[in-house]
């Protein structure tokens, strides 16, 4: 995944490197980061959760969780961001994907690149499209979104109660939560 150093932009193994020192004391700051825009990188984020490079998977989980880490949404585009550098890339859906969930007095979800986020008034669950298509999703941090795969919904929707209009809701960190669109 290298390439021309000489161009911080075509060199993921360069952001990759910037990344890892900038996380090395927790999950890096980048809401405070606003550096320079170097152009857009061959990075696409799939519907299903998958990262590409150059239309190539990367195959390297450690690898997607350090650019997860750094991605930054801003005037609806997604960019990886160091210090230095900030750089475009594609997300076909939701960045994220909410891979299970544990639920109980609260929910608490567990997205593809290892985020474990508990639901509530700062991380709600939302659902979008139509009645007949709904696509739930739950806000991880920041504007970023995961997309909740369908067995954890079926799961939430299992759990869900009526309110005292008879719409079926869920409820976590004193919030409760429509299962409707």
């Amino acid at each position: 995944m290298g390439g021309n150093t000489d161009n911080p932009v075509r060199d993921t193994a360069g952001l990759a490197a910037a990344a890892a020192r900038a996380s090395k004391k927790g999950p890096p700051p980048v809401h405070l980061w606003n550096p320079p825009f170097c152009g857009d990188l061959d990075i696409e984020i799939r519907k299903d959760g998958s990262w590409f490079y150059l239309g190539t998977p990367i195959g390297r989980p450690e690898l997607v969780r350090l650019f997860a880490s750094i991605l930054k949404l801003e005037d609806d585009a997604y960019f990886l961001v160091t210090p230095v550098e900030k750089v475009g890339i594609r997300v076909q859906d939701a960045p994220f994907i909410a891979v299970d969930a544990e639920i109980g007095q609260d929910i608490v979800f567990t997205t593809n690149v290892g985020d474990v986020v508990t639901a509530g008034p700062d991380n709600a669950i939302v659902l979008r499209g139509t009645s007949d298509a709904p696509r739930p999703y739950v806000h991880v941090r920041r504007g970023l979104f995961a997309l909740i795969d369908r067995k954890t919904f079926y799961r939430l929707a299992e759990a869900a109660a009526p309110d005292i209009d008879g719409r079926m809701i869920l409820r976590s960190g004193g919030t409760n939560f429509p299962l409707e669109p």
